[in-house]
């Protein structure tokens, strides 16, 4: 290499430094802004964690301290009391209240709660579920049968989390208007379902054997 060339790259060598000092002098504070905020969204997300766990914590101990309670008007009472920071929280309290207010004999008052968690847009399909499939079934002497039978429908849907559950309660409707062969029907069909839990086919089993029918439990069951 001649000493021109080396002197041209020495040269070529000192404008790229340069180049770079001067990229970093106008754009070194975005990489520096962006560890900055990656550190900053790290320890964030670390103590939302750390804040979430602890309400949770709260929360349960609070649960688990009114339900010590061996009075249910006294446990309502006391459930009431327990302090929430969500939807979700405030819906589960609620549900152990509507429970107590059953137990203490208040059942228009936990029919009237659980409907409010039921159309509470806010909150996941679960707990509105839950909630108007309670209440339904304590509205059996109260609630036109056609009413429920509308309303468990609904429930029933495919897809739907307690469609299983409200199935059995049409049967029972089925029942309840001499329409035994429409609720044997849906009692096998039950049977059949591929999520039937243990419990829920041991009822209905049984049900059917009240009824006069053979149930034809599944062998995937059976085994």
């Amino acid at each position: 290499m001649s000493d021109s060339d080396s002197f041209i790259e020495e040269v070529t060598e000192e404008v790229r430094r340069d180049r770079l000092f001067l990229m970093f002098r106008r754009y070194g504070w975005i990489a520096i802004a962006a560890i900055v905020l990656i550190v900053a969204g790290a320890a964030w997300n670390e103590y939302s964690k750390a804040q979430t766990r602890a309400a949770a914590e709260s929360l349960g101990d609070g649960i688990i301290a009114a339900l010590a309670a061996n009075d249910p008007a006294e446990r309502a009472i006391a459930l009431s009391e327990v302090e929430t920071d969500s939807a979700g929280g405030e819906a589960v309290v609620n549900l152990l209240i509507a429970a107590a207010e059953v137990n203490s004999g208040e059942t228009a008052g936990a029919v009237a709660r659980l409907n409010q968690i039921a159309t509470n847009g806010d909150l996941p399909e679960i707990f509105r579920q839950i909630a108007s499939f309670k209440a339904l079934t304590m509205q059996t002497d109260s609630m036109p049968a056609a009413e429920r039978r509308v309303q468990f429908e609904a429930l029933a849907q495919p897809g739907a989390p307690l469609r299983l559950l409200a199935e059995e309660q049409l049967a029972l409707i089925d029942v309840s208007e001499d329409e035994v062969d429409a609720a044997v029907v849906r009692l096998q069909a039950i049977l059949d379902d591929a999520e039937v839990t243990s419990d829920l086919q041991q009822r209905v089993s049984q049900l059917m054997v009240a009824l006069g029918a053979t149930p034809q439990v599944p062998s995937r069951i059976q085994g």
